[in-house]
């Protein structure tokens, strides 16, 4: 009987030290929202929306635009892994949107995999001449170049090293 007591009074003791406490009201009771608790990395972001959208037999993604993911996209559409890439203001007044397709051959997605090379914790440069074809020319690599965001084998030729954003195959 004194336990119980003493357990009762230990917790209308931590009741009442909760009511006192400053709290968000977003944080209690909230729901999580898709794009709402995103990662801060926007790029790793969009690549995983496509990777998981393409293993999962969807027609198309739409993320938050952002000037790199939007060149990001452009270079996998002329490389034909996406298709009518393109940006948008939503309705409701939530900001820019961007909307990719991913192209199917035969009812599969072209693109399989995507391997993120550069992280926010580690960035990976290479010179032009270590600018490699990806799976022997089957897939396409992205670079971040001074002249901005192109394929691996574009930078090669313009004979342009940079930061490596991603291979896709």
């Amino acid at each position: 009987m004194v336990v119980q007591e003493g357990i009762l009074i230990d917790l209308k003791c931590a009741e009442s030290a909760l009511e006192k406490w400053p709290i968000r009201e977003n944080f209690l009771g909230s729901e999580r929202q898709a794009g709402k608790n995103m990662s801060m990395d926007r790029t790793s972001n969009m690549l995983s929306s496509i990777k998981n959208a393409a293993m999962a037999g969807r027609d198309f993604i739409e993320i938050r635009h952002s000037k790199e993911c939007e060149s990001i996209a452009k270079v996998l559409e002329e490389k034909g892994y996406l298709e009518g890439v393109k940006s948008f203001k939503q309705e409701n007044g939530g900001g820019k949107m961007l909307h990719a397709g991913l192209i199917k051959e035969e009812g599969v997605a072209k693109l399989s995999q995507v391997k993120i090379i550069s992280k926010p914790g580690r960035r990976i440069y290479k010179k032009y001449g270590g600018l490699r074809p990806v799976l022997q020319g089957l897939g396409v690599m992205v670079i971040s170049t001074s002249r901005g965001i192109m394929s691996g084998q574009e930078a090669r030729k313009k004979k342009l090293g940079g930061e490596v954003i991603c291979e896709v195959y």
